[in-house]
């Protein structure tokens, strides 16, 4: 029997749930998994990636599920609830289904947003562990990252106060001559603290470090969180991890985390982050969580090594990627898909008809402020007029070959004729279309949705990359601009495209990912610009590049690594029961 999601709060159907969640134990029976392939976490457990894909590396591959959605309002529009809701409907149709869902940071959980674990019947436990810090993958990855900040700052105190005869005798280094207005790097902490965007570090004496401006970012930025995402296996990992640029000397030539010999340490830090950790809904399925990259400036998926042993464990896998899918579908379509070399079966694009009346030209959706009436009561007009946005998104999936299942995830303030009318639209537009109440009803209200995913899969498509490898960065980006955002072409500062130019004469940039940088907010460049626009240009201002990751990153608007606390953030709520120890108001 479902929860009554209407009565109570995330934190008691959690509770709840918890009660009768599996053991790493009774996980490893259900799972047919070997006793030292499940690593044991307290009550939780990870999975040991290399032995369970060594074991079963010639099992053929299950079906591939991709979870997406339109451009969404500030409010998100549910794709995690909705990649849980599908778990349980197929879970009810009793199919073996798992999936993986992204590790959820520490800034946002303690400010607007809150934790990522999808809500109502629709949840992901232990919800607690999950929402701070689960097993310390992201703790992990800031000590790593900001080792090779420790590397690089003391290293430049060094070499200022001693000579290169006292650099060679003392420590066997080498004077690299840093640039202390080109380091790249800069420090992680995973909480949203915009007074720390902007600092000066090494105030004191000549013993107190190097005085310079510095920064700090938040952790699941990091371009270590975004190499996590991508790495096959722990080989890869460290491969990437000397080849990281920190600065650059002062005669321009990059200076990497391999030049400071940090590379190896960094990699100890994070050896145990490649087992992912096995968490699962209310109705207990089972789902991975692994990586938690930005999908504005890195990929913005969970890993590659989830999708691989989940398709090796599970007949059906679902992963959902980040954002709309102007953003999170193209980077999973173009990068993860062609790095990891795996094929998804469909992908399913969430739709609300709260998003949709938005994008119609509703009243300014703000997060922490109560919805305006237009959104909670019928308005066909609106919802028609924002029809566009969705028809938009089911352009952009086909593209890539695949026929989308489009998802309504219906609230309760949807009216029959508002779900016929998207309904309509989408079918029209040659979509599967489900109406889905999992928040509600769990697994029993995603069965129309698990159904429409069964029947997609069965479905042969033919999924082609939107541009090849061998095309030139700037031929990319105007290739996903016009055919992915709708733009009528691309403008690039003269900084942005001489660095550009300068790239594409490389040949090892060559295969680099085209990882674009934009709001997720609109498909333009500009936040406030709702629905489907026409008549505009995506203006490029910069090109950043993350050698570790081998990312090219094309910046179209002001990206900040560093989000702000709200005046009335999520930790003026959250405490302990001091007599259970247990955590309060984190929903």
């Amino acid at each position: 029997m479902p929860y009554d999601a209407l009565k109570m709060k995330d934190w008691e159907i959690a509770e709840a749930a918890e009660a009768n969640m599996p053991t790493p134990d009774e996980w490893r029976e259900r799972l047919n998994l070997q006793k030292d392939e499940i690593i044991p976490y307290g009550r939780l457990c990870r999975l040991d990636f290399m032995k369970i894909i060594e074991r079963l590396k010639d099992k053929p591959d299950g079906k591939y599920i991709e979870v997406t959605a339109i451009t969404p309002t500030p409010l998100g529009e549910g794709k995690t609830t909705t990649t849980l809701g599908i778990l349980e409907g197929l879970g009810k149709r009793g199919k073996n289904v798992g999936g993986c869902i992204r590790q959820p940071s520490g800034g946002p959980t303690m400010n607007i947003k809150g934790t990522a674990a999808g809500g109502g019947n629709a949840l992901l436990i232990p919800m607690t562990e999950f929402s701070m810090g689960l097993t310390g993958d992201i703790n992990d990855i800031g000590n790593a990252h900001n080792l090779a900040m420790v590397a690089l700052t003391a290293r430049m105190q060094h070499e200022r106060n001693y000579s290169d005869e006292e650099l060679a005798s003392r420590s066997r280094m080498r004077r690299l001559d840093v640039d202390p207005t080109r380091v790249e790097m800069c420090w992680v902490m995973d909480f949203c603290a915009q007074s720390l965007r902007n600092i000066i570090i090494g105030l004191g004496g000549p013993m107190d470090g190097f005085l310079m401006q510095s920064k700090f970012a938040i952790t699941v930025s990091s371009e270590l969180m975004a190499m996590l995402s991508i790495a096959r296996d722990l080989a890869d990992l460290r491969e990437r991890m000397d080849n990281i640029t920190v600065a650059f000397d002062k005669r321009g030539k990059p200076i990497t985390t391999g030049d400071l010999e940090v590379g190896g340490a960094m990699t100890a830090w994070m050896r145990n982050t490649i087992n992912p950790t096995l968490c699962c809904t209310v109705e207990y399925q089972p789902v991975m969580v692994h990586a938690g990259p930005f999908a504005n400036i890195a990929v913005g998926q969970s890993s590659i090594i989830a999708d691989r042993i989940g398709l090796k464990m599970f007949d059906y896998h679902v992963t959902e990627s980040g954002f709309g899918a102007d953003i999170g579908f193209e980077k999973f379509w173009n990068v993860k898909c062609r790095l990891s070399g795996l094929k998804p079966h469909v992908s399913v694009l969430t739709t609300t008809i709260r998003a949709l009346k938005m994008h119609g030209g509703g009243p300014r959706v703000v997060a922490g402020l109560p919805l305006s009436e237009e959104y909670t009561k019928e308005n066909l007009e609106l919802l028609e007029k924002g029809l566009a946005n969705m028809l938009h998104h089911i352009n952009i999936i086909r593209t890539s070959g695949i026929n989308p299942v489009v998802c309504i995830n219906s609230f309760h303030t949807d009216t029959k004729d508002e779900i016929a009318m998207v309904r309509r639209a989408a079918e029209a537009a040659g979509a599967r279309c489900a109406v889905a109440t999992h928040w509600a009803h769990g697994g029993d209200g995603a069965l129309e949705l698990a159904d429409a995913v069964i029947e997609a899969c069965e479905e042969k498509n033919e999924f082609k990359f939107l541009y090849p490898m061998e095309m030139k960065l700037r031929e990319r980006v105007d290739r996903i601009a016009k055919v992915v955002y709708g733009a009528d072409g691309v403008t690039w500062t003269p900084e942005a495209e001489a660095k550009a130019k300068m790239l594409e004469a490389d040949p090892k940039y060559d295969e680099y990912s085209t990882m674009m940088v934009k709001t997720h907010l609109s498909l333009t460049h500009d936040p406030a610009i709702k629905g489907v626009p026409k008549g505009w240009t995506l203006p490029i201002r910069d090109v950043l590049i993350y050698s570790g990751a081998k990312f090219l990153c094309p910046c179209a608007g002001t990206i900040s690594l560093m989000p702000g606390t709200s005046s009335d953030p999520a930790f003026r709520r959250v405490d302990v029961d001091t007599s259970t120890g247990k955590v309060r108001g984190l929903f």
